[in-house]
């Protein structure tokens, strides 16, 4: 088995759906537009690219944060519950979100798969579409199944669940058990006639969901990428908010250049000239501000940006290797 195949599975995932090109060039001539008298397309028909970064960089130093707001970009986050209900409590965003009443899609990919191991080990012929009793005996026999090891249960358990590293790196095949206990819940109170809506209370926040999100630049220059790309924000949000600093910035980089980790936008404001998040790890730039909002004084901040940016399954990796 694929290693770097369960792995991923068991990840959260960020895609970006949509943007404006534009806004790089907008942003800037709304920042201009603030003080020149002249309209806003005459000065967006001037607005060269070396302006615009001149311009971006100004407002990033200044604080001017509202121009930021003509922007939009639209993503798409798999992840679990747990990470869900901490995106959410960023209020200035949209969001469009897997209904869990009306849907068990990631569910039913892991009875699938359950089933698939199953009858390549035994050529049972257990799968009856649509059967919940049927649902129940995969899983049950994918649990008396001693053939199946750890990283074969996780393929299983990672189709409908995110998994968090820790367990991974413990190998602990009793927490994945568990989550399993917890579909076969679920499926025996459907199949005692227990509405969806009631029988979801028994699924772990582990389970996956689908969210749609629509965040303008503002709100993720100054709020979001630098609460959760913190080292102190919990491993699963944390990985999302730098995901998708990775793409904005491969897309926009003059607006999320001097983008980062609190620290980052506290030093940046105080500075003549800002620095790069990437300066910073490298030790070409080093900070003037006593600490960060979280407290880590300013002799640690960058051994703390450079824990903040490991992905926490390279570590699974590695000691699997081992």
């Amino acid at each position: 088995m694929e290693l770097l195949s369960v792995i991923e599975k068991t990840k959260p995932s960020v895609k970006l759906i949509q943007y404006i090109e534009n806004a790089p060039r907008i942003i800037a001539s709304a920042g201009k537009l603030t003080l020149s008298p002249k309209d806003f397309e005459e000065i967006y028909n001037k607005m060269t690219n070396e302006k615009t970064r001149v311009w971006i960089k100004e407002l990033i130093k200044r604080g001017h944060g509202s121009p930021l707001e003509h922007s939009i970009y639209i993503f798409e986050v798999t992840c679990s519950r747990v990470a869900s209900h901490q995106l959410v409590r960023h209020r200035i965003a949209s969001y469009t979100q897997l209904s869990q009443r009306y849907n068990d899609k990631y569910i039913r990919s892991m009875i699938a798969k359950a089933y698939t191991k199953i009858k390549e080990k035994k050529n049972n012929t257990l799968w009856k579409p649509n059967n919940y009793n049927t649902y129940i005996n995969i899983l049950r026999e994918t649990l008396q199944d001693t053939t199946i090891d750890f990283w074969e249960l996780a393929d299983i358990v990672g189709e409908a669940f995110i998994i968090p590293p820790g367990i991974l790196n413990k190998k602990d095949s009793s927490f994945l058990r568990h989550l399993v206990t917890s579909i076969i819940q679920y499926y025996q109170l459907l199949s005692n006639g227990v509405p969806y809506e009631d029988a979801r209370f028994v699924l772990p926040q582990a389970i996956k969901t689908r969210i749609l999100i629509s965040m303008n630049a503002r709100e993720l220059v100054e709020s979001f990428l630098p609460l959760r790309m913190c080292s102190h924000a919990q491993w699963e949000i944390r990985y999302i908010a730098w995901s998708l600093w990775k793409i904005l910035r491969k897309i926009h980089p003059d607006i999320f250049r001097y983008t980062g980790p609190r620290c980052i936008l506290n030093e940046n404001r105080i500075r003549t000239e800002p620095c790069s998040l990437e300066d910073f790890i490298k030790g070409s730039c080093s900070f003037n501000i006593n600490r960060c909002p979280e407290l880590v004084p300013r002799e640690g901040i960058t051994q703390c940006l450079i824990h903040a940016q490991k992905d926490p399954w390279e570590e699974v990796i590695k000691n699997d290797l081992k």
